[in-house]
């Protein structure tokens, strides 16, 4: 039957969290084209500000400027300094003009040595800066392997300590997030260079736009599959606190950030779902979720709520108990991202809520009371996009049962639900060659033909345009759950 299937969806939505992020939201890499600490205004030289190069055009460029860098690396004598610096800003305004940075000519003319020298230790801030930002363009490219950028790990991770200068730091820093996008073996090799703590130290900080920059490095070493790095991150000291504190700042793009740091801990470590649960980060998440429109912070917010409601029992049944100011606030709020017209917040806050229906009785009737959440509900499912109507069912689905051995129904949500028109919306999903959704589907008709009184439901789906045959279509379906479930239908009721 409809069931809480809720913790077992948490873990899958937050690893395809990254390709939505990259797809919908924003780059998973980022090219720098503005001076770091500058607050964003454009650095002086206008040649920094252009348009987009032919390819071939920015080949030959960056093979002539890798050949002067390593003139410039290799002179020594008055001015060496101020020739080195020029030549990695030369070869910056050429990795900085396109989305796509010739990347593989800086490689195959030999840049990976003369840059990496321009980053050890002892050379001056100008100089460290250019070379980091030089990296941090190359590592926003396609890389077709990694590993030329392994020698100068270490180098951008030590730099990004405590005694670097900030906007060294920072710029480190952009360079490794982006480094961090490419994939599962980059990021273990950082973190087992150690990237992760001075990172997390960056956060803490607070030292203006080192401290986005930083989460947003951090949001990329955390997420995918494997824990040990979010692991690791809730045990750093003062981290709670200071995720605390950055939400509930004025500034959005830095709450967006650490966000999706959120988004990444209560997702991947148990430790954190616990320790954040029982912080005040429930109430700031809805308060945030209250108070903001701002698409790209709204939907990591939402993330990581659905994710501390499915993963802790503790701010389910007594942080969100019903009855709780915060719990009607959050219901409101998450209600207001239903009816925005875009389709990452309706498919984040369906989630959200099934979340919440999936818990006990009270919380299903506090959903099913809200007349709004529900006509928002009964919209999504009939009109919205396929994965936007899949969330919506598993809201309207849980709110309908109470699971135990055997699913115990609400019969009067039932009723309500039934008579406002849904189960068309249910049968549309069995249709689906969506697996997960066509069981719903079923799980949701099955309902229907039980536990409607006096054996009303067995009308509703023969009078139901296309109800009998969605029974049918899975008679003979390759999948054998979904086909015993069907033919257990037919043979009991038709």
């Amino acid at each position: 039957s409809v069931g809480a299937t809720a913790v077992l969806r948490r873990k899958e939505m937050a690893v395809t969290a990254a390709k939505e992020r990259r797809e919908a939201l924003m780059r998973a890499k980022r090219l720098c084209r503005v001076a770091v600490g500058s607050d964003d205004q454009p650095i002086s030289d206008n040649d920094d500000i252009v348009m987009d190069e032919e390819p071939s055009i920015l080949e030959i460029k960056a093979l002539e400027a890798v050949e002067a860098l390593k003139q410039a690396v290799a002179y020594r004598g008055k001015g060496e300094i101020q020739k080195r610096v020029n030549g990695l800003r030369c070869l910056r305004k050429i990795l900085s003009k396109s989305e796509y940075p010739p990347v593989e000519a800086v490689l195959s003319a030999g840049g990976m040595p003369p840059l990496v020298q321009c980053l050890s230790f002892g050379s001056n801030n100008e100089q460290l800066l250019e070379a980091a930002w030089c990296f941090t363009n190359m590592a926003a490219g396609n890389l077709y392997e990694v590993d030329p950028f392994l020698p100068a790990l270490p180098l951008l991770i030590a730099h990004i300590g405590d005694k670097s200068s900030i906007h060294v730091a920072e710029q480190c820093a952009w360079a490794l997030g982006n480094l961090a996008a490419e994939g599962k073996e980059m990021r273990n090799i950082m973190l087992s260079q150690g990237a992760l703590l001075p990172l997390a130290k960056m956060v803490l900080a607070n030292k203006g736009s080192a401290v986005r920059t930083a989460a947003w490095a951090l949001s990329n070493l955390l997420k995918g599959r494997d824990p040990a790095a979010a692991a690791k991150l809730i045990k750093v000291d003062g981290i709670v606190d200071g995720i605390l504190h950055h939400l509930a700042s004025r500034d959005e793009e830095l709450a967006t950030e650490i966000g999706w740091v959120v988004v990444y801990l209560t997702a991947l470590s148990d430790l954190a779902t616990t320790l954040l649960g029982r912080s005040s980060l429930p109430d700031v998440l809805v308060k945030r979720l209250m108070s903001s429109n701002s698409t790209s912070l709204l939907i990591p917010i939402l993330r990581s709520l659905g994710n501390l409601v499915a993963g802790d029992p503790y701010v389910a049944n007594t942080v969100f108990a019903p009855g709780n100011e915060i719990t009607v606030n959050a219901v409101e709020a998450i209600t207001k991202c239903l009816k925005f017209e875009n389709h990452a917040l309706q498919k984040e806050s369906a989630w959200v809520l099934s979340n919440l229906a999936a818990g006990s009785l009270d919380h299903k009737r506090l959903i099913h009371s809200s007349v709004e959440a529900m006509d928002s509900l009964i919209v999504l499912l009939s009109a919205a996009p396929f994965d936007v109507r899949k969330e919506a069912a598993y809201v309207l689905g849980n709110i309908c049962v109470v699971s135990d051995e055997r699913a115990n129904v609400i019969i009067e949500h039932l009723i309500s639900i039934v008579g406002r028109g849904c189960l068309s919306g249910f049968v549309n999903l069995v249709r689906s060659p969506d697996t997960e959704a066509a069981m719903m589907g079923l799980q949701f008709m099955e309902l229907v033909l039980r536990e409607m009184p006096d054996l009303e439901g067995v009308k509703i789906v023969e009078d139901l345009d296309g109800g009998i045959e969605a029974v049918e279509r899975f008679q003979f379906h390759e999948n054998e759950v979904l086909r015993n479930m069907a033919n257990e239908l037919a043979d009991k009721y038709f």
